[in-house]
């Protein structure tokens, strides 16, 4: 039963001609299932509204060939062929009472258009935003008026697919209209150029185009980034985002204010906690009567509840914990706020987007898996017989396949070597800035623990003796992985027999007290691989100890996936604040008592840097020695009554911590005969 502090939360909020029935409005964010996958997409969007999501959005939805950001697989409006794809999702969302909303959007000097082939268009002569050594053209008058005539006709369409609010979009530094806004950008010296009502200008004109229309039936929403971070280079959210939203006040029926650029707007947990965007949105509904909708990585139902008393917004706006939990609102609803499954704002999510595939959740397994394997991610069907299962590991995998099987009815025990449960996410978590990434473990434990079908035993190693004396039918070996300590990995593929075992800390050493108990008094040498977060971490974790600290990596710049997940500049800067050394484009040529030697990538030449430790942070092995174990008595199983012996996650192969509770939660559905696999071509066809 919903608690009445809640009720606030549930109140329908009218947006124009169309009303939403509660406050939780999904805003629009990417999946990288866009108009390549068109089931996908619907599929994902329609369990949103099924969990309660007043308002459901798509992601940004490209209006033109001129505004083609492939390999970036969003939505599509270029023309009446593409509006089926987009029924799909419209279709999935009122189905269960929602609003649907569709962003669009003309990426101006973001778009490449790799696949278009269109020359860019921006306010003026400019190169484009990426690598590409490709050029946009200043728009003339003939220029404009076509834009907005495609904005026009991208929103008749949309309110042809059924849409209810249709967005005019100016943020994340990516669209043609914020830059317009933008000073850095726009250099023009005409009406649309030159003073803000000037820059304003074209903003103004599309927002009444599209209220002309579809204003009669479909809501406008406006989105735009209020703070950049950039100081007078940008729009501050004291300065020209209050006289921006000033001046169009009562123009919208919403609006959706945020940060820009997207790293600003999607900061990982590691850098910022739940509400960071508040103090440069709060201002909004004091210059307008219209709604306001917000995102701030809000997982706390009684945030919300605060946001809104307050009069700072109307709706509590989600991307990320929306993914990592559809049902959110209606677990608020229902009162069963323990079984939120809150983001951990890794941003795996956004490293789908950013690498141009179907996204991921480290949190929730299913997402992106609705329609394309059936996973819903809160319901689980009763197999026709259930089964006794033993999982062996307390990591990631473990407890998702536990907590899975558990659900459809079956008996399982869990089994950890350790004195604590969670595995990796356990020990990472207590890394600088990484604590929100122990939801994982204390979602799944506090499952598991509501349940009398589960037992739980810590401080439990098993041997292939004990597993076949459980006489468990069903075995999943989720044992985890351990840090290589002999340089062995992408850039050296072999071990180093030139490593001083003395002076060589593995990163699970370091992340277990090692480097706080080490008596070494030189430089603490990191050597980064792995090329994501785990070498910057344990770098802060050196610096910490007082040490000087100097930072190895074959890559041109620290931890460079990282800027997959929008934070690679941030992990730079920190190292940076903490004087850390940086040596870029090295790899280990050799080393002494005392020092390094290290060797260009390029050139081969050769330096020696002092080094009282290393850590080499360079690749991971599975810990599957009871695997090897039990194939080697693989004639024992019958007579113990053991059918299958699985290995899963970072045992079977070491990956991401989302890719470990994926494994985790497949294993399950596969072990219960629940895993049907769907493809779909470019048009949707299965």
């Amino acid at each position: 039963m919903r608690n009445p502090i809640h009720d606030i939360l549930f109140e329908p909020v009218r947006l124009g001609p169309v009303t939403a029935p509660n406050r939780f409005y999904q805003v629009p964010h990417c999946t990288g299932m866009g108009h390549r996958y068109p089931q996908s997409e619907a599929a994902h969007r329609g369990v949103k509204a099924a969990g309660g999501w007043g308002v459901v959005s798509t992601q940004e939805t490209e209006i033109h060939p001129t505004s083609d950001i492939t390999p970036a697989n969003e939505a599509r409006l270029w023309d009446d062929r593409d509006i089926p794809a987009l029924r799909l999702v419209t279709d999935a969302v009122h189905e269960h009472g929602s609003l649907a909303a569709i962003q669009l959007v003309h990426n101006g000097l973001h778009s490449a258009n790799r696949y278009s082939r269109r020359i860019p268009l921006a306010p003026s002569d400019a190169p484009v935003d990426s690598d590409d050594p490709v050029n946009a053209r200043m728009m003339d008058k003939a220029d404009i008026r076509a834009f907005r005539r495609w904005h026009v006709d991208a929103a008749r369409r949309s309110k042809a697919a059924g849409f209810d609010i249709v967005y005019v979009y100016a943020g994340h530094d990516m669209t043609l209209l914020q830059h317009f806004l933008l000073q850095r950008h726009n250099h023009r010296t005409d009406e649309y150029g030159g003073s803000l009502q000037n820059r304003l200008r074209l903003f103004r004109e599309v927002i009444a185009d599209t209220r002309d229309a579809v204003g009669d039936t479909c809501a406008i929403a406006v989105r735009f980034a209020v703070e950049e971070l950039l100081g007078p280079e940008g729009i501050r959210h004291d300065v020209e985002a209050r006289e921006v939203i000033e001046a169009l006040a009562e123009e919208p029926d919403l609006w959706d204010v945020n940060m820009s650029d997207w790293s600003n707007d999607s900061q990982t947990s590691r850098f910022a906690k739940e509400g960071y965007q508040e103090p440069y949105t709060e201002f909004v509904k004091s210059v307008t009567t219209r709604p306001v909708v917000g995102v701030g990585r809000y997982t706390s139902s009684d945030t919300m509840v605060r946001l809104v008393r307050q009069g700072k917004l109307d709706m509590i706006g989600a991307a990320r914990p929306s993914i990592a939990d559809p049902y959110l609102p209606r677990k608020i609803d229902e009162g069963r706020l323990e079984e939120i499954r809150e983001c951990i704002g890794c941003n795996i999510c956004v490293s789908g987007d950013n690498t141009s595939v179907p996204f991921r959740c480290t949190q929730n397994p299913t997402a992106g898996e609705e329609w394309r394997r059936g996973w819903h991610p809160e319901i689980i069907t009763q197999p026709n017989r259930t089964e006794a299962y033993l999982v062996i590991g307390g990591g990631p995998a473990g407890l998702e396949a536990a907590r899975t099987l558990v659900k459809a009815g079956n008996d399982v025990i869990v089994a950890e070597a350790s004195d604590r449960w969670g595995g990796r996410v356990t020990i990472e978590s207590q890394l600088p800035g990484l604590a929100e990434w122990a939801r994982v473990r204390d979602w799944r434990m506090w499952q598991l623990r509501q349940v009398q079908n589960a037992e739980l035993y810590l401080n439990s190693p098993l041997s292939a003796t004990d597993v076949l004396e459980y006489g468990t039918a069903n075995v999943a070996i989720a044992t985890g992985s351990c840090w290589r300590g002999d340089g062995a990995g992408r850039t050296h593929r072999r071990p180093l027999a030139f490593l001083q075992s003395g002076h060589v800390l593995t990163p699970d050493n370091a992340m277990q007290g090692g480097l706080e108990q080490d008596v070494a008094t030189g430089p603490i040498v990191i050597f980064d691989d792995d090329l994501f977060y785990l070498g910057s971490a344990l770098a802060e974790v050196a610096a910490a100890t007082g040490r000087r600290v100097v930072f190895v990596t074959p890559a041109p710049i620290v931890a460079p996936w990282s800027k997959f997940t929008l934070e690679q500049h941030r992990i730079q800067k920190r190292l940076m604040d903490l004087d850390v050394e940086i040596v870029p484009n090295s790899k280990l040529a050799g080393m002494d008592a005392t020092s390094l030697t290290l060797e260009c990538v390029y050139s081969g030449r050769t330096r020696q840097i002092d080094c009282g430790t290393l850590v080499p942070v360079t690749a991971r092995l599975p810990n599957d020695q009871l695997w090897t174990d039990l194939g080697a008595r693989q004639a024992d199983w019958q007579d113990a009554g053991l059918r299958k012996v699985t290995r899963i996650g970072d045992c079977y192969a070491p990956g991401l911590i989302a890719a470990a509770v994926h494994a985790g939660h497949e294993y399950a559905r596969e072990a219960m005969g629940m895993d049907t696999v769907l493809r779909e071509d470019m048009n949707g066809n299965v």
